[in-house]
């Protein structure tokens, strides 16, 4: 009896699905990934050397204490919204050529400046002024 040779079969490994599974979990990581994007941003604020006229005798001042919270021509109000202080500065005076002069605490949030800005700007005065600590000649 004559056998013949059987050709041995060719081993092949088809990684066609193992790509595929790769590819849709490189894409899932992808997409499901949050990127955080951190920047730092060095400030160097301006000083003030110049000083305010003393001889306007009538103004609206607020006060904005470190937690935020407001006084008008040194009457604080009773809480931190805005149309509590829009009412506050209506009842001290509606004549809008007075010079409004915000003085915030230096811990203050900014979100509380920005509101007094926005409430001053809203009612029509146009002549804000913001007080800074004056320079000393030493530094």
């Amino acid at each position: 009896m004559k056998f013949r040779h059987q050709r041995p079969e060719e081993v092949s490994v088809n990684i066609t699905p193992l790509i595929d599974v790769v590819f849709i979990l490189l894409i899932f990581f992808m997409i499901s990934t949050t990127f955080k994007k951190e920047s730092h941003i060095e400030l160097s604020l301006p000083k003030a050397s110049s000083e305010l006229a003393q001889n306007e005798q009538e103004k609206i001042e607020i006060i904005i204490g470190a937690q935020g919270a407001y006084a008008v021509n040194g009457m604080a109000l009773l809480n931190n919204d805005v149309g509590t202080l829009k009412r506050a500065i209506n009842k001290v005076s509606t004549d809008t050529q007075l010079r409004v002069i915000i003085s915030a605490d230096a811990q203050a949030p900014h979100q509380a400046v920005v509101s007094a800005m926005d409430v001053a700007g809203q009612l029509g005065f146009s002549r804000l002024s913001i007080t800074t600590l004056r320079e000393n000649s030493s530094e």
